[in-house]
């Protein structure tokens, strides 16, 4: 009876603590990068994603990726493009000089990492790293820009697909282009 009696008091002690907090609610917020791209409604944080790969870059002597929006957009059609044929494939929707044309981006160097079945940034990012072609691709000393994208398909095999596009704009172009400003 004794050890009952001292179990209830324990239990008490113990769950009586929360309302030591006050009322406030303590709410952890996940990181972007371990956020889940696997549903409808998730939204990848370019920023972070900028971020995670400028600093990677920066530890390897590199200089830093803007976000870029007209890559970004080929990058969301990219990964649109492999979720909607459920199949991985850097051509699935041209190759990426031609994409990068239609989209109206003029490249002096462009490349583009694609993936499937990661389900967080972070995943992609350790499967990109640790793969040789892809880290020389995120590693390519001649890119500035970046756009990234990842879309959901659920009934798909790998449920995420992935396409990271890192480019340098065509600077001729855009000195013409400011000149006839």
């Amino acid at each position: 009876m004794l050890r009952a009696a001292l179990a209830v008091v324990i239990s008490a002690a113990v769950f009586g603590m929360g309302g030591c907090t006050g009322d406030r609610e303590v709410v952890q917020e996940e990181p972007a990068f371990y956020q889940s791209m696997a549903n409808g409604g998730a939204k990848l944080d370019a920023a972070t994603a900028a971020s995670m790969i400028s600093g990677y870059r920066q530890n390897n002597g590199l200089g830093a990726v803007e976000v870029d929006p007209v890559l970004m957009r080929a990058a969301e059609a990219q990964a649109q493009a492999m979720a909607a044929r459920n199949k991985m494939d850097h051509e699935v929707a041209g190759t990426l000089p031609k994409r990068l044309k239609a989209a109206g981006y003029d490249a002096r160097a462009a490349v583009e990492n694609i993936s499937a079945g990661y389900h967080t940034l972070a995943e992609a990012f350790s499967g990109w790293r640790d793969s040789p072609p892809h880290r020389a691709n995120m590693l390519n000393a001649n890119v500035t820009k970046m756009g990234i994208a990842a879309s959901y398909a659920p009934n798909t095999k790998y449920k995420v697909f992935w396409a990271l596009i890192l480019a340098a704009p065509d600077g001729a172009k855009v000195a013409a282009e400011t000149r006839a400003r």
